[in-house]
């Protein structure tokens, strides 16, 4: 075996041998993407947040001027989150019934991330997909509910507050739609709560049962739109194995590695295996696919999304899925391909090599469209990002 890297941070030594076997000595999306090529079945881990459905249209929750809590300060709430606190609902249900009214399934179509989601059920490599949404669009793209962890819960399924009794999802939603609010239970009169986890409620059995039963498995982890900051949620990057590589794609990184040793390594002298595509998650999922081969199959996916979702409007039904059995395979590409195509990739990126992290950033660093490089003590080649777009 080789030398051992330090494990004075808590974290499992590793010789640089077994490092080298999570990228290859390469951490860039160009290494992840060749390696996710050649995956096993059932390998990936996908972990995504508020980030996949804004555009959708549904906000994010923190982001300045757009994000739902700026957007809640019409219902005049003590704070933005009182609105997800079990204690406010009981005293004062109608803001939450109007939001949830604006927030229902059947509002919104799935996004091209949900489309790349489903697509890595299709192909067979999708192992387990954690979600902090509440909006179900990873069910209306046809995602599997059995690969599904809703950790905060969704619309799906209501219950009474106080008897616990299970009311359908239809019922309580054709209530709030009629403005019959708040949904009251029919056998004791109790207030009916879509399956939402609020502020100091547990979180869902299965999510305690799967975050430490199926992390440990996942051989590639994906995090998206996550802003990593709610536990224990934002602990599932640091449950998969030491040599399992780990991509985020989100708009600005997240989840920094802190004092204990945790959290990703972007920018570290010693990362070997986190990779950062910084972009809005629709075009990064289309770069993702590009250099996976899977561009066409994508876009096909999402066109049928695009049509079920309109065919749902005209009708006035509930969104279907209508992708359920589409052979993704047999579709022709789009539009949306040659499109993305002169929005996202415009110019090949510069590339720098650094030797260390001392001269990082370099003086002719210039912002979007480059793509820096830097070798680790581990000889690994790492590739920092240095604006809102990464080039891959």
């Amino acid at each position: 075996m080789g030398q051992s890297v330090s494990g004075s941070d808590g974290v499992p030594e590793l010789s640089v041998e077994e490092q080298l076997e999570s990228l290859g000595g390469e951490v860039t999306v160009e290494s992840f993407a060749r390696r996710l090529s050649k995956a096993g079945k059932k390998s990936v881990v996908i972990i995504c947040g508020a980030g996949i459905s804004v555009s959708a249209g549904i906000p994010d929750f923190r982001t300045p001027g757009t994000g739902l809590y700026d957007n809640l300060r019409k219902y005049d709430l003590p704070t933005p989150e009182s609105i997800f606190m079990l204690e406010y609902f009981r005293e004062h249900p109608l803001p939450f019934f109007q939001l949830a009214k604006e927030m229902y399934p059947g509002n919104f179509a799935p996004t091209p991330t949900h489309a790349f989601i489903r697509l890595l059920q299709d192909k067979g490599l999708l192992r387990r997909c954690f979600t902090q949404n509440i909006d179900t669009l990873e069910r209306a793209a046809g995602v599997n509910p059995s690969l599904l962890v809703e950790a905060h819960g969704s619309f799906g399924e209501a219950h009474c507050l106080d008897c616990k009794g299970a009311h359908d999802s239809k019922w309580v939603r054709e209530e709030i739609f009629a403005d019959r609010v708040p949904v009251r239970c029919p056998q004791c009169g109790g207030l009916v709560k879509p399956d939402i986890i609020f502020f100091g409620e547990p979180l869902p059995k299965r999510f305690k049962m799967l975050f430490t039963g199926e992390l440990p498995e996942a051989q590639f982890l994906v995090v998206m739109g996550s802003s990593l900051r709610v536990e224990p949620f934002a602990s599932t990057i640091n449950q998969v194995s030491h040599r399992c590589p780990r991509l985020l794609i989100n708009r600005e990184l997240v989840g920094i590695r802190d004092r204990s040793g945790h959290g990703f390594r972007f920018n570290a002298y010693d990362n070997y295996r986190d990779v950062a595509l910084l972009a809005d998650c629709d075009s990064a999922v289309r770069a993702l696919a590009e250099r996976l081969g899977w561009l066409e199959d994508l876009e096909a996916l999402i066109q049928v999304q695009v049509e079920a979702h309109v065919a749902s409007q005209k009708d006035g039904s509930e969104l279907r899925n209508a992708t359920e059995d589409v052979k993704t395979e047999t579709l022709p590409t789009t539009f949306l391909t040659r499109s993305w195509r002169r929005h996202f990739l415009p110019d090949l990126p510069k590339l720098h090599h650094l030797q260390d992290e001392s001269t990082f950033p370099p003086a002719e660093f210039d912002g979007p469209g480059t793509v820096i490089c830097m070798k680790n003590r581990s000889g690994c080649i790492q590739q920092l990002d240095g604006g809102e777009s990464l080039e891959v």
